[in-house]
């Protein structure tokens, strides 16, 4: 498997709004974050919901994301983050 990111990498999740089954949150789509770690190289499951293969495997990375980064009126500690596990067919660079 090769992987387009590595832990301690900025990327900003894809604004995207394709119909069907999506796995990635819609609050997360066009916000940065950075790359935690890969979690290894798995079946497509947006592929696999329509009876597809899910082939060939993507890369898997759970992303670190500031909360205030996703909801800007957010009230708690500013170090406070949320990890996201998602596919690298949703990030790109920042």
């Amino acid at each position: 498997m090769s992987a387009r990111f590595a832990p301690g990498e900025p990327v900003r999740v894809r604004r995207a709004f394709p119909p069907g089954h999506v796995r990635t949150p819609y609050y997360a789509r066009g916000k940065a974050g950075v790359v935690e770690r890969l979690c290894g190289a798995f079946r497509n499951p947006e592929e696999l919901a329509f009876g597809r293969n899910g082939e060939p495997k993507q890369p898997l990375y759970r992303v670190r994301f500031v909360q205030r980064e996703l909801w800007p009126d957010y009230a708690g500690p500013a170090h406070d983050t949320l990890d996201i596990e998602l596919y690298e067919h949703w990030l790109e660079s920042p």
